[in-house]
């Protein structure tokens, strides 16, 4: 496989860094990109700790400027972009009768909107290549629903829309787009979960265990692979069975 760079957002914690440290295993130059500047560097110091090249990158999902400003950045730094991993998410649950507009409007900013961004700014260089990968994070709640989360799983199942409508437009010039939905993950965020919350999801799952980050970061690893190449417009549950 050739050597490839994927920028990869919210990389700096979670799902995330374990894409950010698949996909380096696997021989792509990472991107790694969030907020969080200090981790960041740390994760991008454990990609160099392995052998492999990584760039932290400061990334704002609600500002188009940052969006635009960091692909440029890392497209400067490697030469292109070829693999687009939109992972970056953030919840702000509460039930639909008391949610506050501007949390009903963030989450969909950053997981949606901030998405649709990122891969705006990289489809034209993806194009000129005629090879790309945009490999989207959904849930599975984008998918079945969830109490207590209608702008989560409003944005997770546009981010699902929005996988199909650019598959649609991309796949002429090589340029595959997939989702990965994940279900119960054990991830900083889920951490705060009740216990009967995770009780009452490990009591939905056959496989009767929550996954872990690398579950969904071996799914990425496939996505953004020349054995995925027929793929594209499809979304990969990696849910322990929670929805079929």
């Amino acid at each position: 496989m050739p050597n490839r760079v994927a920028f990869i957002t919210g990389a700096s914690r979670g799902i995330g860094r374990a894409i950010a440290l698949t996909l380096s295993r696997a021989g792509h130059d990472v991107v790694i990109a969030s907020f969080e500047v200090e981790k960041n560097q740390e994760v991008a110091a454990e990609v160099q700790a392995l052998g492999g090249k990584a760039l932290p990158v400061d990334l704002n999902l609600t500002s188009q400027d940052s969006i635009k400003q960091g692909i440029a950045q890392a497209s400067k730094e490697f030469g292109k972009i070829d693999i687009l991993v939109n992972n970056a998410g953030i919840a702000r649950d509460t039930l639909s009768m008391r949610m506050k507009p501007q949390d009903w409007e963030m989450v969909l900013q950053i997981n949606l909107s901030g998405s649709f961004f990122a891969a705006q700014q990289v489809i034209p260089q993806m194009m000129r290549e005629r090879w790309g990968r945009i490999i989207n994070i959904a849930s599975v709640v984008g998918q079945r629903g969830n109490a207590g989360q209608a702008n989560y799983v409003a944005s997770k199942a546009g981010i699902i829309g929005l996988t199909k409508a650019l598959a649609l437009e991309l796949g002429g010039r090589n340029i595959t787009v997939n989702a990965v939905a994940p279900g119960y993950i054990e991830t900083d965020m889920t951490a705060n979960l009740p216990q009967e919350v995770k009780d009452r999801f490990l009591a939905e799952i056959p496989l009767k265990r929550a996954g872990a980050p690398d579950d969904v970061a071996a799914a990425v690893k496939f996505l953004a692979s020349d054995d995925a190449a027929y793929i594209t417009g499809h979304v990969i549950n990696v849910n322990g069975g929670m929805y079929m």
